[in-house]
């Protein structure tokens, strides 16, 4: 059973710092493409970070230089995380956590998240 759990959203000042967690399990794939994507009440839904099996990360450019996305693997769980410096208003976005089974991200991600709220206020 295939499990997408995000934490660590929450309310914080402009200029403020988070940092998002999302715990996959259940994955039977050798080579895992993870990313964040956030969407906002009336809006499509954007891409904020990916990373690639390898460990290669690409990001919007609203974000570049202030967030960063990085993984860890832990007793059979794969973590993905969103460091989120000097966060702004528009920031604010219910933010998902995506996995496929591929070695590179693509446009398509299988597996979702419920989400976690960001507001910056």
């Amino acid at each position: 059973h295939v499990q997408l759990v995000e934490s660590g959203g929450g309310l914080v000042q402009p200029g403020g710092s988070l940092r998002l967690s999302c715990a996959a399990s259940g994955f039977t794939y050798g080579s895992m493409c993870m990313g964040w994507f956030r969407q906002t009440r009336g809006k499509e839904r954007e891409g904020v970070a990916t990373i690639d099996d390898d460990g290669s990360t690409s990001y919007a450019d609203s974000v570049k230089g202030r967030f960063t996305i990085s993984k860890d693997n832990v007793k059979n769980t794969l973590y993905l995380y969103l460091q989120m410096n000097s966060l702004k208003p528009e920031d604010t976005a219910m933010y998902y956590c995506a996995a496929e089974g591929a070695k590179r991200c693509g446009a398509d991600f299988g597996y979702w998240g419920q989400g976690t709220q960001v507001t910056v206020s």
